[in-house]
């Protein structure tokens, strides 16, 4: 999962990438308003974890600007201001979560952790595709009860895949949802080629099956048998 930080507090910043990094995330951070405005505005992310006191403006400004550009994000607000009016003005403005600061980083994972269940995996941790079972707690995919044996990448690749199924991806959007932001900056995607061929054959070796369509001059369509 490809998580934006928005928190201006650097030690709590750098606490908080090193364990979702642990957890196996990619993480993008920002420590002030206009860093954050401008990672929303040019990139896609699963959850954004927002404090609301930045320098530059607030994480509440930065909640609308999400909202206006209709990302399917998970939003969970991060703060120090715990006052009911405070709570409910995050939730009401449309985040899925909102965290009274301090607090256990195992509590935030889970909360992170089902936010991502309800938002993407139709509140189960086994996401299915035609015969396929991937079970997002283990990191392991399944097909017909028989493990399949993907790398990190082509785990990750997977799941986005499906989780974005019926759409076409870009190799853009998939180069910056596994690499990072500034992957977009690179003069080659053959690494996505790369990638996604080895991913399609495990998947038609272990299934008999291809869900994955290349669209030509676009990007990559996954399609449930």
């Amino acid at each position: 999962m490809k998580i934006l930080l928005v928190e201006d507090e650097i030690d709590l910043l750098d606490e908080m990438e090193a364990y979702f990094k642990e957890q196996g995330h990619l993480c993008e951070r920002a420590a002030d308003f206009n860093q954050a405005e401008d990672k929303i505005i040019l990139y896609s992310y699963d959850m954004v974890i927002l404090d609301i006191t930045l320098p530059g403006g607030t994480g509440l400004q930065l909640l609308e600007i999400l909202k206006k550009k209709k990302g399917e994000e998970g939003i969970l607000i991060l703060s120090a201001r715990d006052s009911l009016k405070d709570r409910l003005a995050g939730l009401d403005m449309g985040a899925d979560d909102y965290l009274t600061k301090p607090f256990y980083m195992e509590e935030l994972n889970a909360r992170v952790n089902a936010i991502q269940r309800r938002k993407f995996y139709s509140g189960s941790a086994v996401v299915k595709s035609g015969t396929l079972e991937i079970h997002t707690q283990l990191k392991e995919v399944f097909c017909n009860g028989e493990k399949i044996n993907l790398t990190k990448k082509e785990y990750e690749l997977l799941l986005y895949f499906v989780v974005n199924k019926k759409r076409v991806v870009s190799k853009e959007s998939i180069a910056t949802h596994l690499w990072g932001d500034n992957y977009d900056m690179a003069a080659s995607y053959d690494i996505i080629y790369t990638h996604t061929m080895n991913l399609r054959k495990k998947i038609i070796k272990a299934s008999g099956d291809d869900y994955l369509e290349t669209v030509y001059g676009m990007g990559y369509k996954w399609v449930e048998k």
